[in-house]
């Protein structure tokens, strides 16, 4: 299973994500570095531990911003490549993110199920960016579907998840917000194990509230083939000893 950084930018700095209370987030305080600034984190995730993909949430884009495209390339100078979730919304700005610098700085482009306004529009985005590249992000907020969009309203994750499968998603994101930040496990195992069952052959990766190893143990169980960290990394209750074992 592969270990993913999560960065969360806001304000031009990297931010402690809070159970999705973006109101409440405030500049990351970590062990391994003594500022916010995305290339101080974006360096000492990579010198530490080695990580080459990150996972980086453009909280400003996705509440309708343009994207950082200049905090983009020093994130891609510190040696990652980018799973970019800048709040592609639209067919338009999904192809403007998938073709920023011939696409050489992003391992995928992340559609969050919090800004599609409907399942037509994820259709257009895997015709444009493609199924290899498109990475579904199915979020959650307290185990609910966290969306606007009428077409799902009143559809429970798994039944978004059939739909989304049908329109020919390969690549996922199971994130439960109310877990990110307060070290109480990713508590989406029992969601990405009949997301596992449904299609033995897409790529899944959840996260949200990693507290350690155990809960590595819990998602790998789970059928997960990656896993989204940031506190347990910033705290040091995961270090790259302890990692040894997966793939960074």
């Amino acid at each position: 299973m592969q270990i993913i950084p999560v960065i969360d930018l806001m304000g031009g700095l990297v931010v402690r994500g809070l159970a999705g209370r973006r109101h409440e987030y405030r500049p990351i305080q970590s062990r391994l570095c003594s500022h916010a600034a995305p290339s101080s984190v974006g360096s000492a995730l990579r010198t530490r531990f080695g990580f080459r993909e990150a996972y980086v949430a453009d909280l400003d884009a996705i509440a309708g911003a343009d994207p950082a495209w200049s905090i983009y390339e020093e994130l891609a100078r510190c040696g990652f490549s980018l799973r970019l979730d800048a709040g592609a919304a639209t067919t338009e700005r999904a192809r403007r993110i998938a073709g920023f610098r011939n696409g050489q700085l992003f391992s995928a482009i992340v559609v969050g199920l919090e800004s599609l306004a409907s399942p037509e529009a994820l259709g257009e985005m895997l015709a444009a960016v493609g199924p290899e590249r498109l990475v579904f992000s199915l979020d959650l907020k307290a185990e609910a579907p966290l969306t606007a969009a009428q077409a799902w309203r009143g559809l429970d994750p798994l039944e978004i998840a059939v739909r989304a499968l049908r329109l020919g998603v390969r690549r996922w994101i199971v994130l439960d917000l109310a877990k990110v930040g307060m070290s109480q496990g990713a508590g989406t195992e029992s969601l990405c194990r009949r997301l596992r069952q449904l299609d033995a052959e897409v790529e899944i990766v959840a996260g949200g509230g990693v507290r350690g190893l155990d809960d590595l143990e819990s998602l790998a169980a789970a059928g997960c083939d990656g896993a989204l960290v940031a506190s347990a990394l910033h705290d040091e209750r995961l270090t790259q000893a302890m990692l040894a074992a997966y793939s960074l």
